[in-house]
């Protein structure tokens, strides 16, 4: 049997609004409302209760709800109501008396939690307010189990990103969210700045830390193996079928070397293609760049493009262009490359 006295609500909750069903003792509906979720919204759902259901304490209404626990377990607990749980599971048998069609519906739902509260409080859990030290603790542990999700994400990235471009790293420590890791990464981001930087300065950097299972010159041993070539790899990962096929026109448009012309009456204007492959395309930057560098004929092209008024980016995409179509040229002969020939030629 039911206390008539007692009202019965059923509250269905969810990010962003709730749902509140309200019955009386004998299952008729007295009321039903959506609440934004907020401290303005809680607080108007626990005034329409007590306005809506004519209650004098907040005891005399009974409130089941999924979830035990949450703001709005803590707003109506706050409030004097007495709030009543229910595993999810049983809430879908609970529906099956309503509905045979299992079809989720936020009204449904608050209606079948209300009158199951009413007709059956023993498959429901009574709460009670936790002492404040337990809620802290509860919530430090929480905390805790989040920040090591957290922190495993977070190494787990890096170490992708470390095996691409820089594996000599991942040698020196298996934990990567290692303090002393971190801050010789933070000095040595690249495998060219490790050519370049002192031992003095690693030295200090393993005593800051007090790592003592190996000495400066032993790290520096690992960090200065032979990087990955990233611009080869990049290529064969991301733009296989065209090299495959050595079709140097798709190749072009992938890495976004391929200018974009509008024409229009007297004007014509070229623009870089933004439609291109992210990763492709800051391969060739670097593979350009690079070029420039190393080998005589980019370097003249890239100065005398920049002569004629180019600017900087435009000029490396141009390099890369001319990049492709040599690469292209050899795989569809199947010329190797050979770094003596292309001196002479470049110096003729």
């Amino acid at each position: 049997m039911t206390d008539q006295r007692h009202c019965y609500a059923g509250v269905d909750w969810a990010s962003e609004s709730h749902h509140v069903f309200l019955t009386d003792g004998d299952g008729r509906k007295i009321g039903e409302r959506v609440f934004r979720h907020g401290g303005e919204g809680l607080a108007e759902m626990a005034a329409w209760l007590m306005a809506t259901s004519g209650a004098i304490e907040g005891d005399e209404i009974q409130v089941a709800i999924e979830v035990p626990h949450g703001p709005v377990v803590e707003t109506l607990m706050e409030r004097g109501f007495k709030v009543h749980a229910i595993n999810p599971k049983q809430m879908d048998r609970f529906r099956d008396r309503f509905t045979l069609a299992g079809a989720k519906d936020d009204s449904r739902d608050a209606e079948v939690m209300a009158s199951a509260l009413r007709t059956d409080p023993r498959c429901f859990r009574l709460l009670a307010v936790a002492d404040p030290v337990v809620i802290e603790l509860r919530e430090w542990s929480r905390i805790a189990e989040d920040l090591s999700a957290e922190r495993n994400r977070l190494t787990n990235r890096m170490r992708e990103q470390l095996w691409r471009y820089f594996p000599a790293l991942l040698e020196l420590e298996n934990d990567l969210g290692a303090e002393w890791l971190l801050d010789l990464w933070e000095t040595v981001p690249t495998p060219d700045k490790v050519a370049r930087i002192r031992e003095a300065t690693i030295a200090k950097l393993l005593k800051r830390h007090r790592i003592r299972r190996f000495d400066a010159a032993r790290v520096l041993d690992i960090l200065r193996q032979p990087p990955l070539k990233v611009v080869l790899a990049t290529l064969l990962a991301e733009a296989f079928d065209a090299l495959q096929r050595r079709d140097y026109a798709a190749l072009r448009s992938l890495t976004g070397v391929a200018p974009v012309t509008k024409r229009s009456g007297k004007s014509c204007i070229v623009v870089r293609r933004q439609a291109c492959h992210d990763r492709l395309a800051n391969a060739m930057y670097h593979w350009a760049r690079v070029a420039v560098q190393r080998d005589l004929r980019s370097r003249l092209k890239y100065a005398a493009l920049r002569s004629r008024g180019h600017g900087h980016g435009r000029a490396l995409r141009s390099v890369a262009d001319r990049l492709l179509a040599v690469a292209c040229a050899m795989l569809k002969t199947g010329t190797t490359f050979d770094p003596s020939l292309a001196a002479q030629k470049s110096a003729c």
